[in-house]
């Protein structure tokens, strides 16, 4: 069986030296404390079936509570995180008021092996970065994306 594969959108505005891109910080208890890569684009796992780029507009509406933007997806390819995830990418131009989100949530098992199930936001924040800002908060698997952007739009 493929290793799990998920699917994201890295939303972008500005032009030239003045990029910046939409990250989410991790929701739950285990990013509460971190900040250095622990952002990551919205994104999520593929449904049995389903194709990247529809898994990358219901993710970004699950995890943010907007919907997908409207404009040109331009895909960035695919990358493989640490953990053995394959991300694939579509970069789209696009603004949003990060004060508008409305994050999904998920539930698990908090504290450890306490039997208590609690609910977290999938995101519990999400910002505009500019992309040498965006290199430190980004999730290292995730960097290549921000390179491929940067060919796009200074191309």
């Amino acid at each position: 069986m493929a290793g799990k594969q998920s699917a994201g959108l890295l939303l972008h505005r500005g032009h030239g030296g003045d990029v910046e891109v939409l990250l989410g910080h991790m929701g739950g208890p285990f990013w509460a404390k971190k900040d250095a890569a622990a952002w990551s684009l919205p994104k999520g796992e593929l449904d049995p079936d389903e194709q990247p780029e529809a898994a990358a507009r219901r993710e970004f509406t699950e995890e943010l509570g907007l919907p997908a933007p409207s404009g040109e997806y331009v895909p960035l390819g695919e990358v493989k995180q640490s953990g053995g995830k394959v991300v694939t990418a579509w970069a789209v131009a696009a603004d949003l008021d990060p004060a508008a989100v409305v994050p999904g949530t998920f539930t698990m098992e908090w504290p450890p092996r306490s039997g208590r199930q609690q609910e977290f936001p999938e995101v519990d924040r999400v910002a505009w970065f500019p992309i040498e800002v965006a290199r430190e908060k980004l999730v290292k698997g995730q960097l290549p994306f921000l390179d491929r952007l940067l060919a796009l739009v200074s191309g």
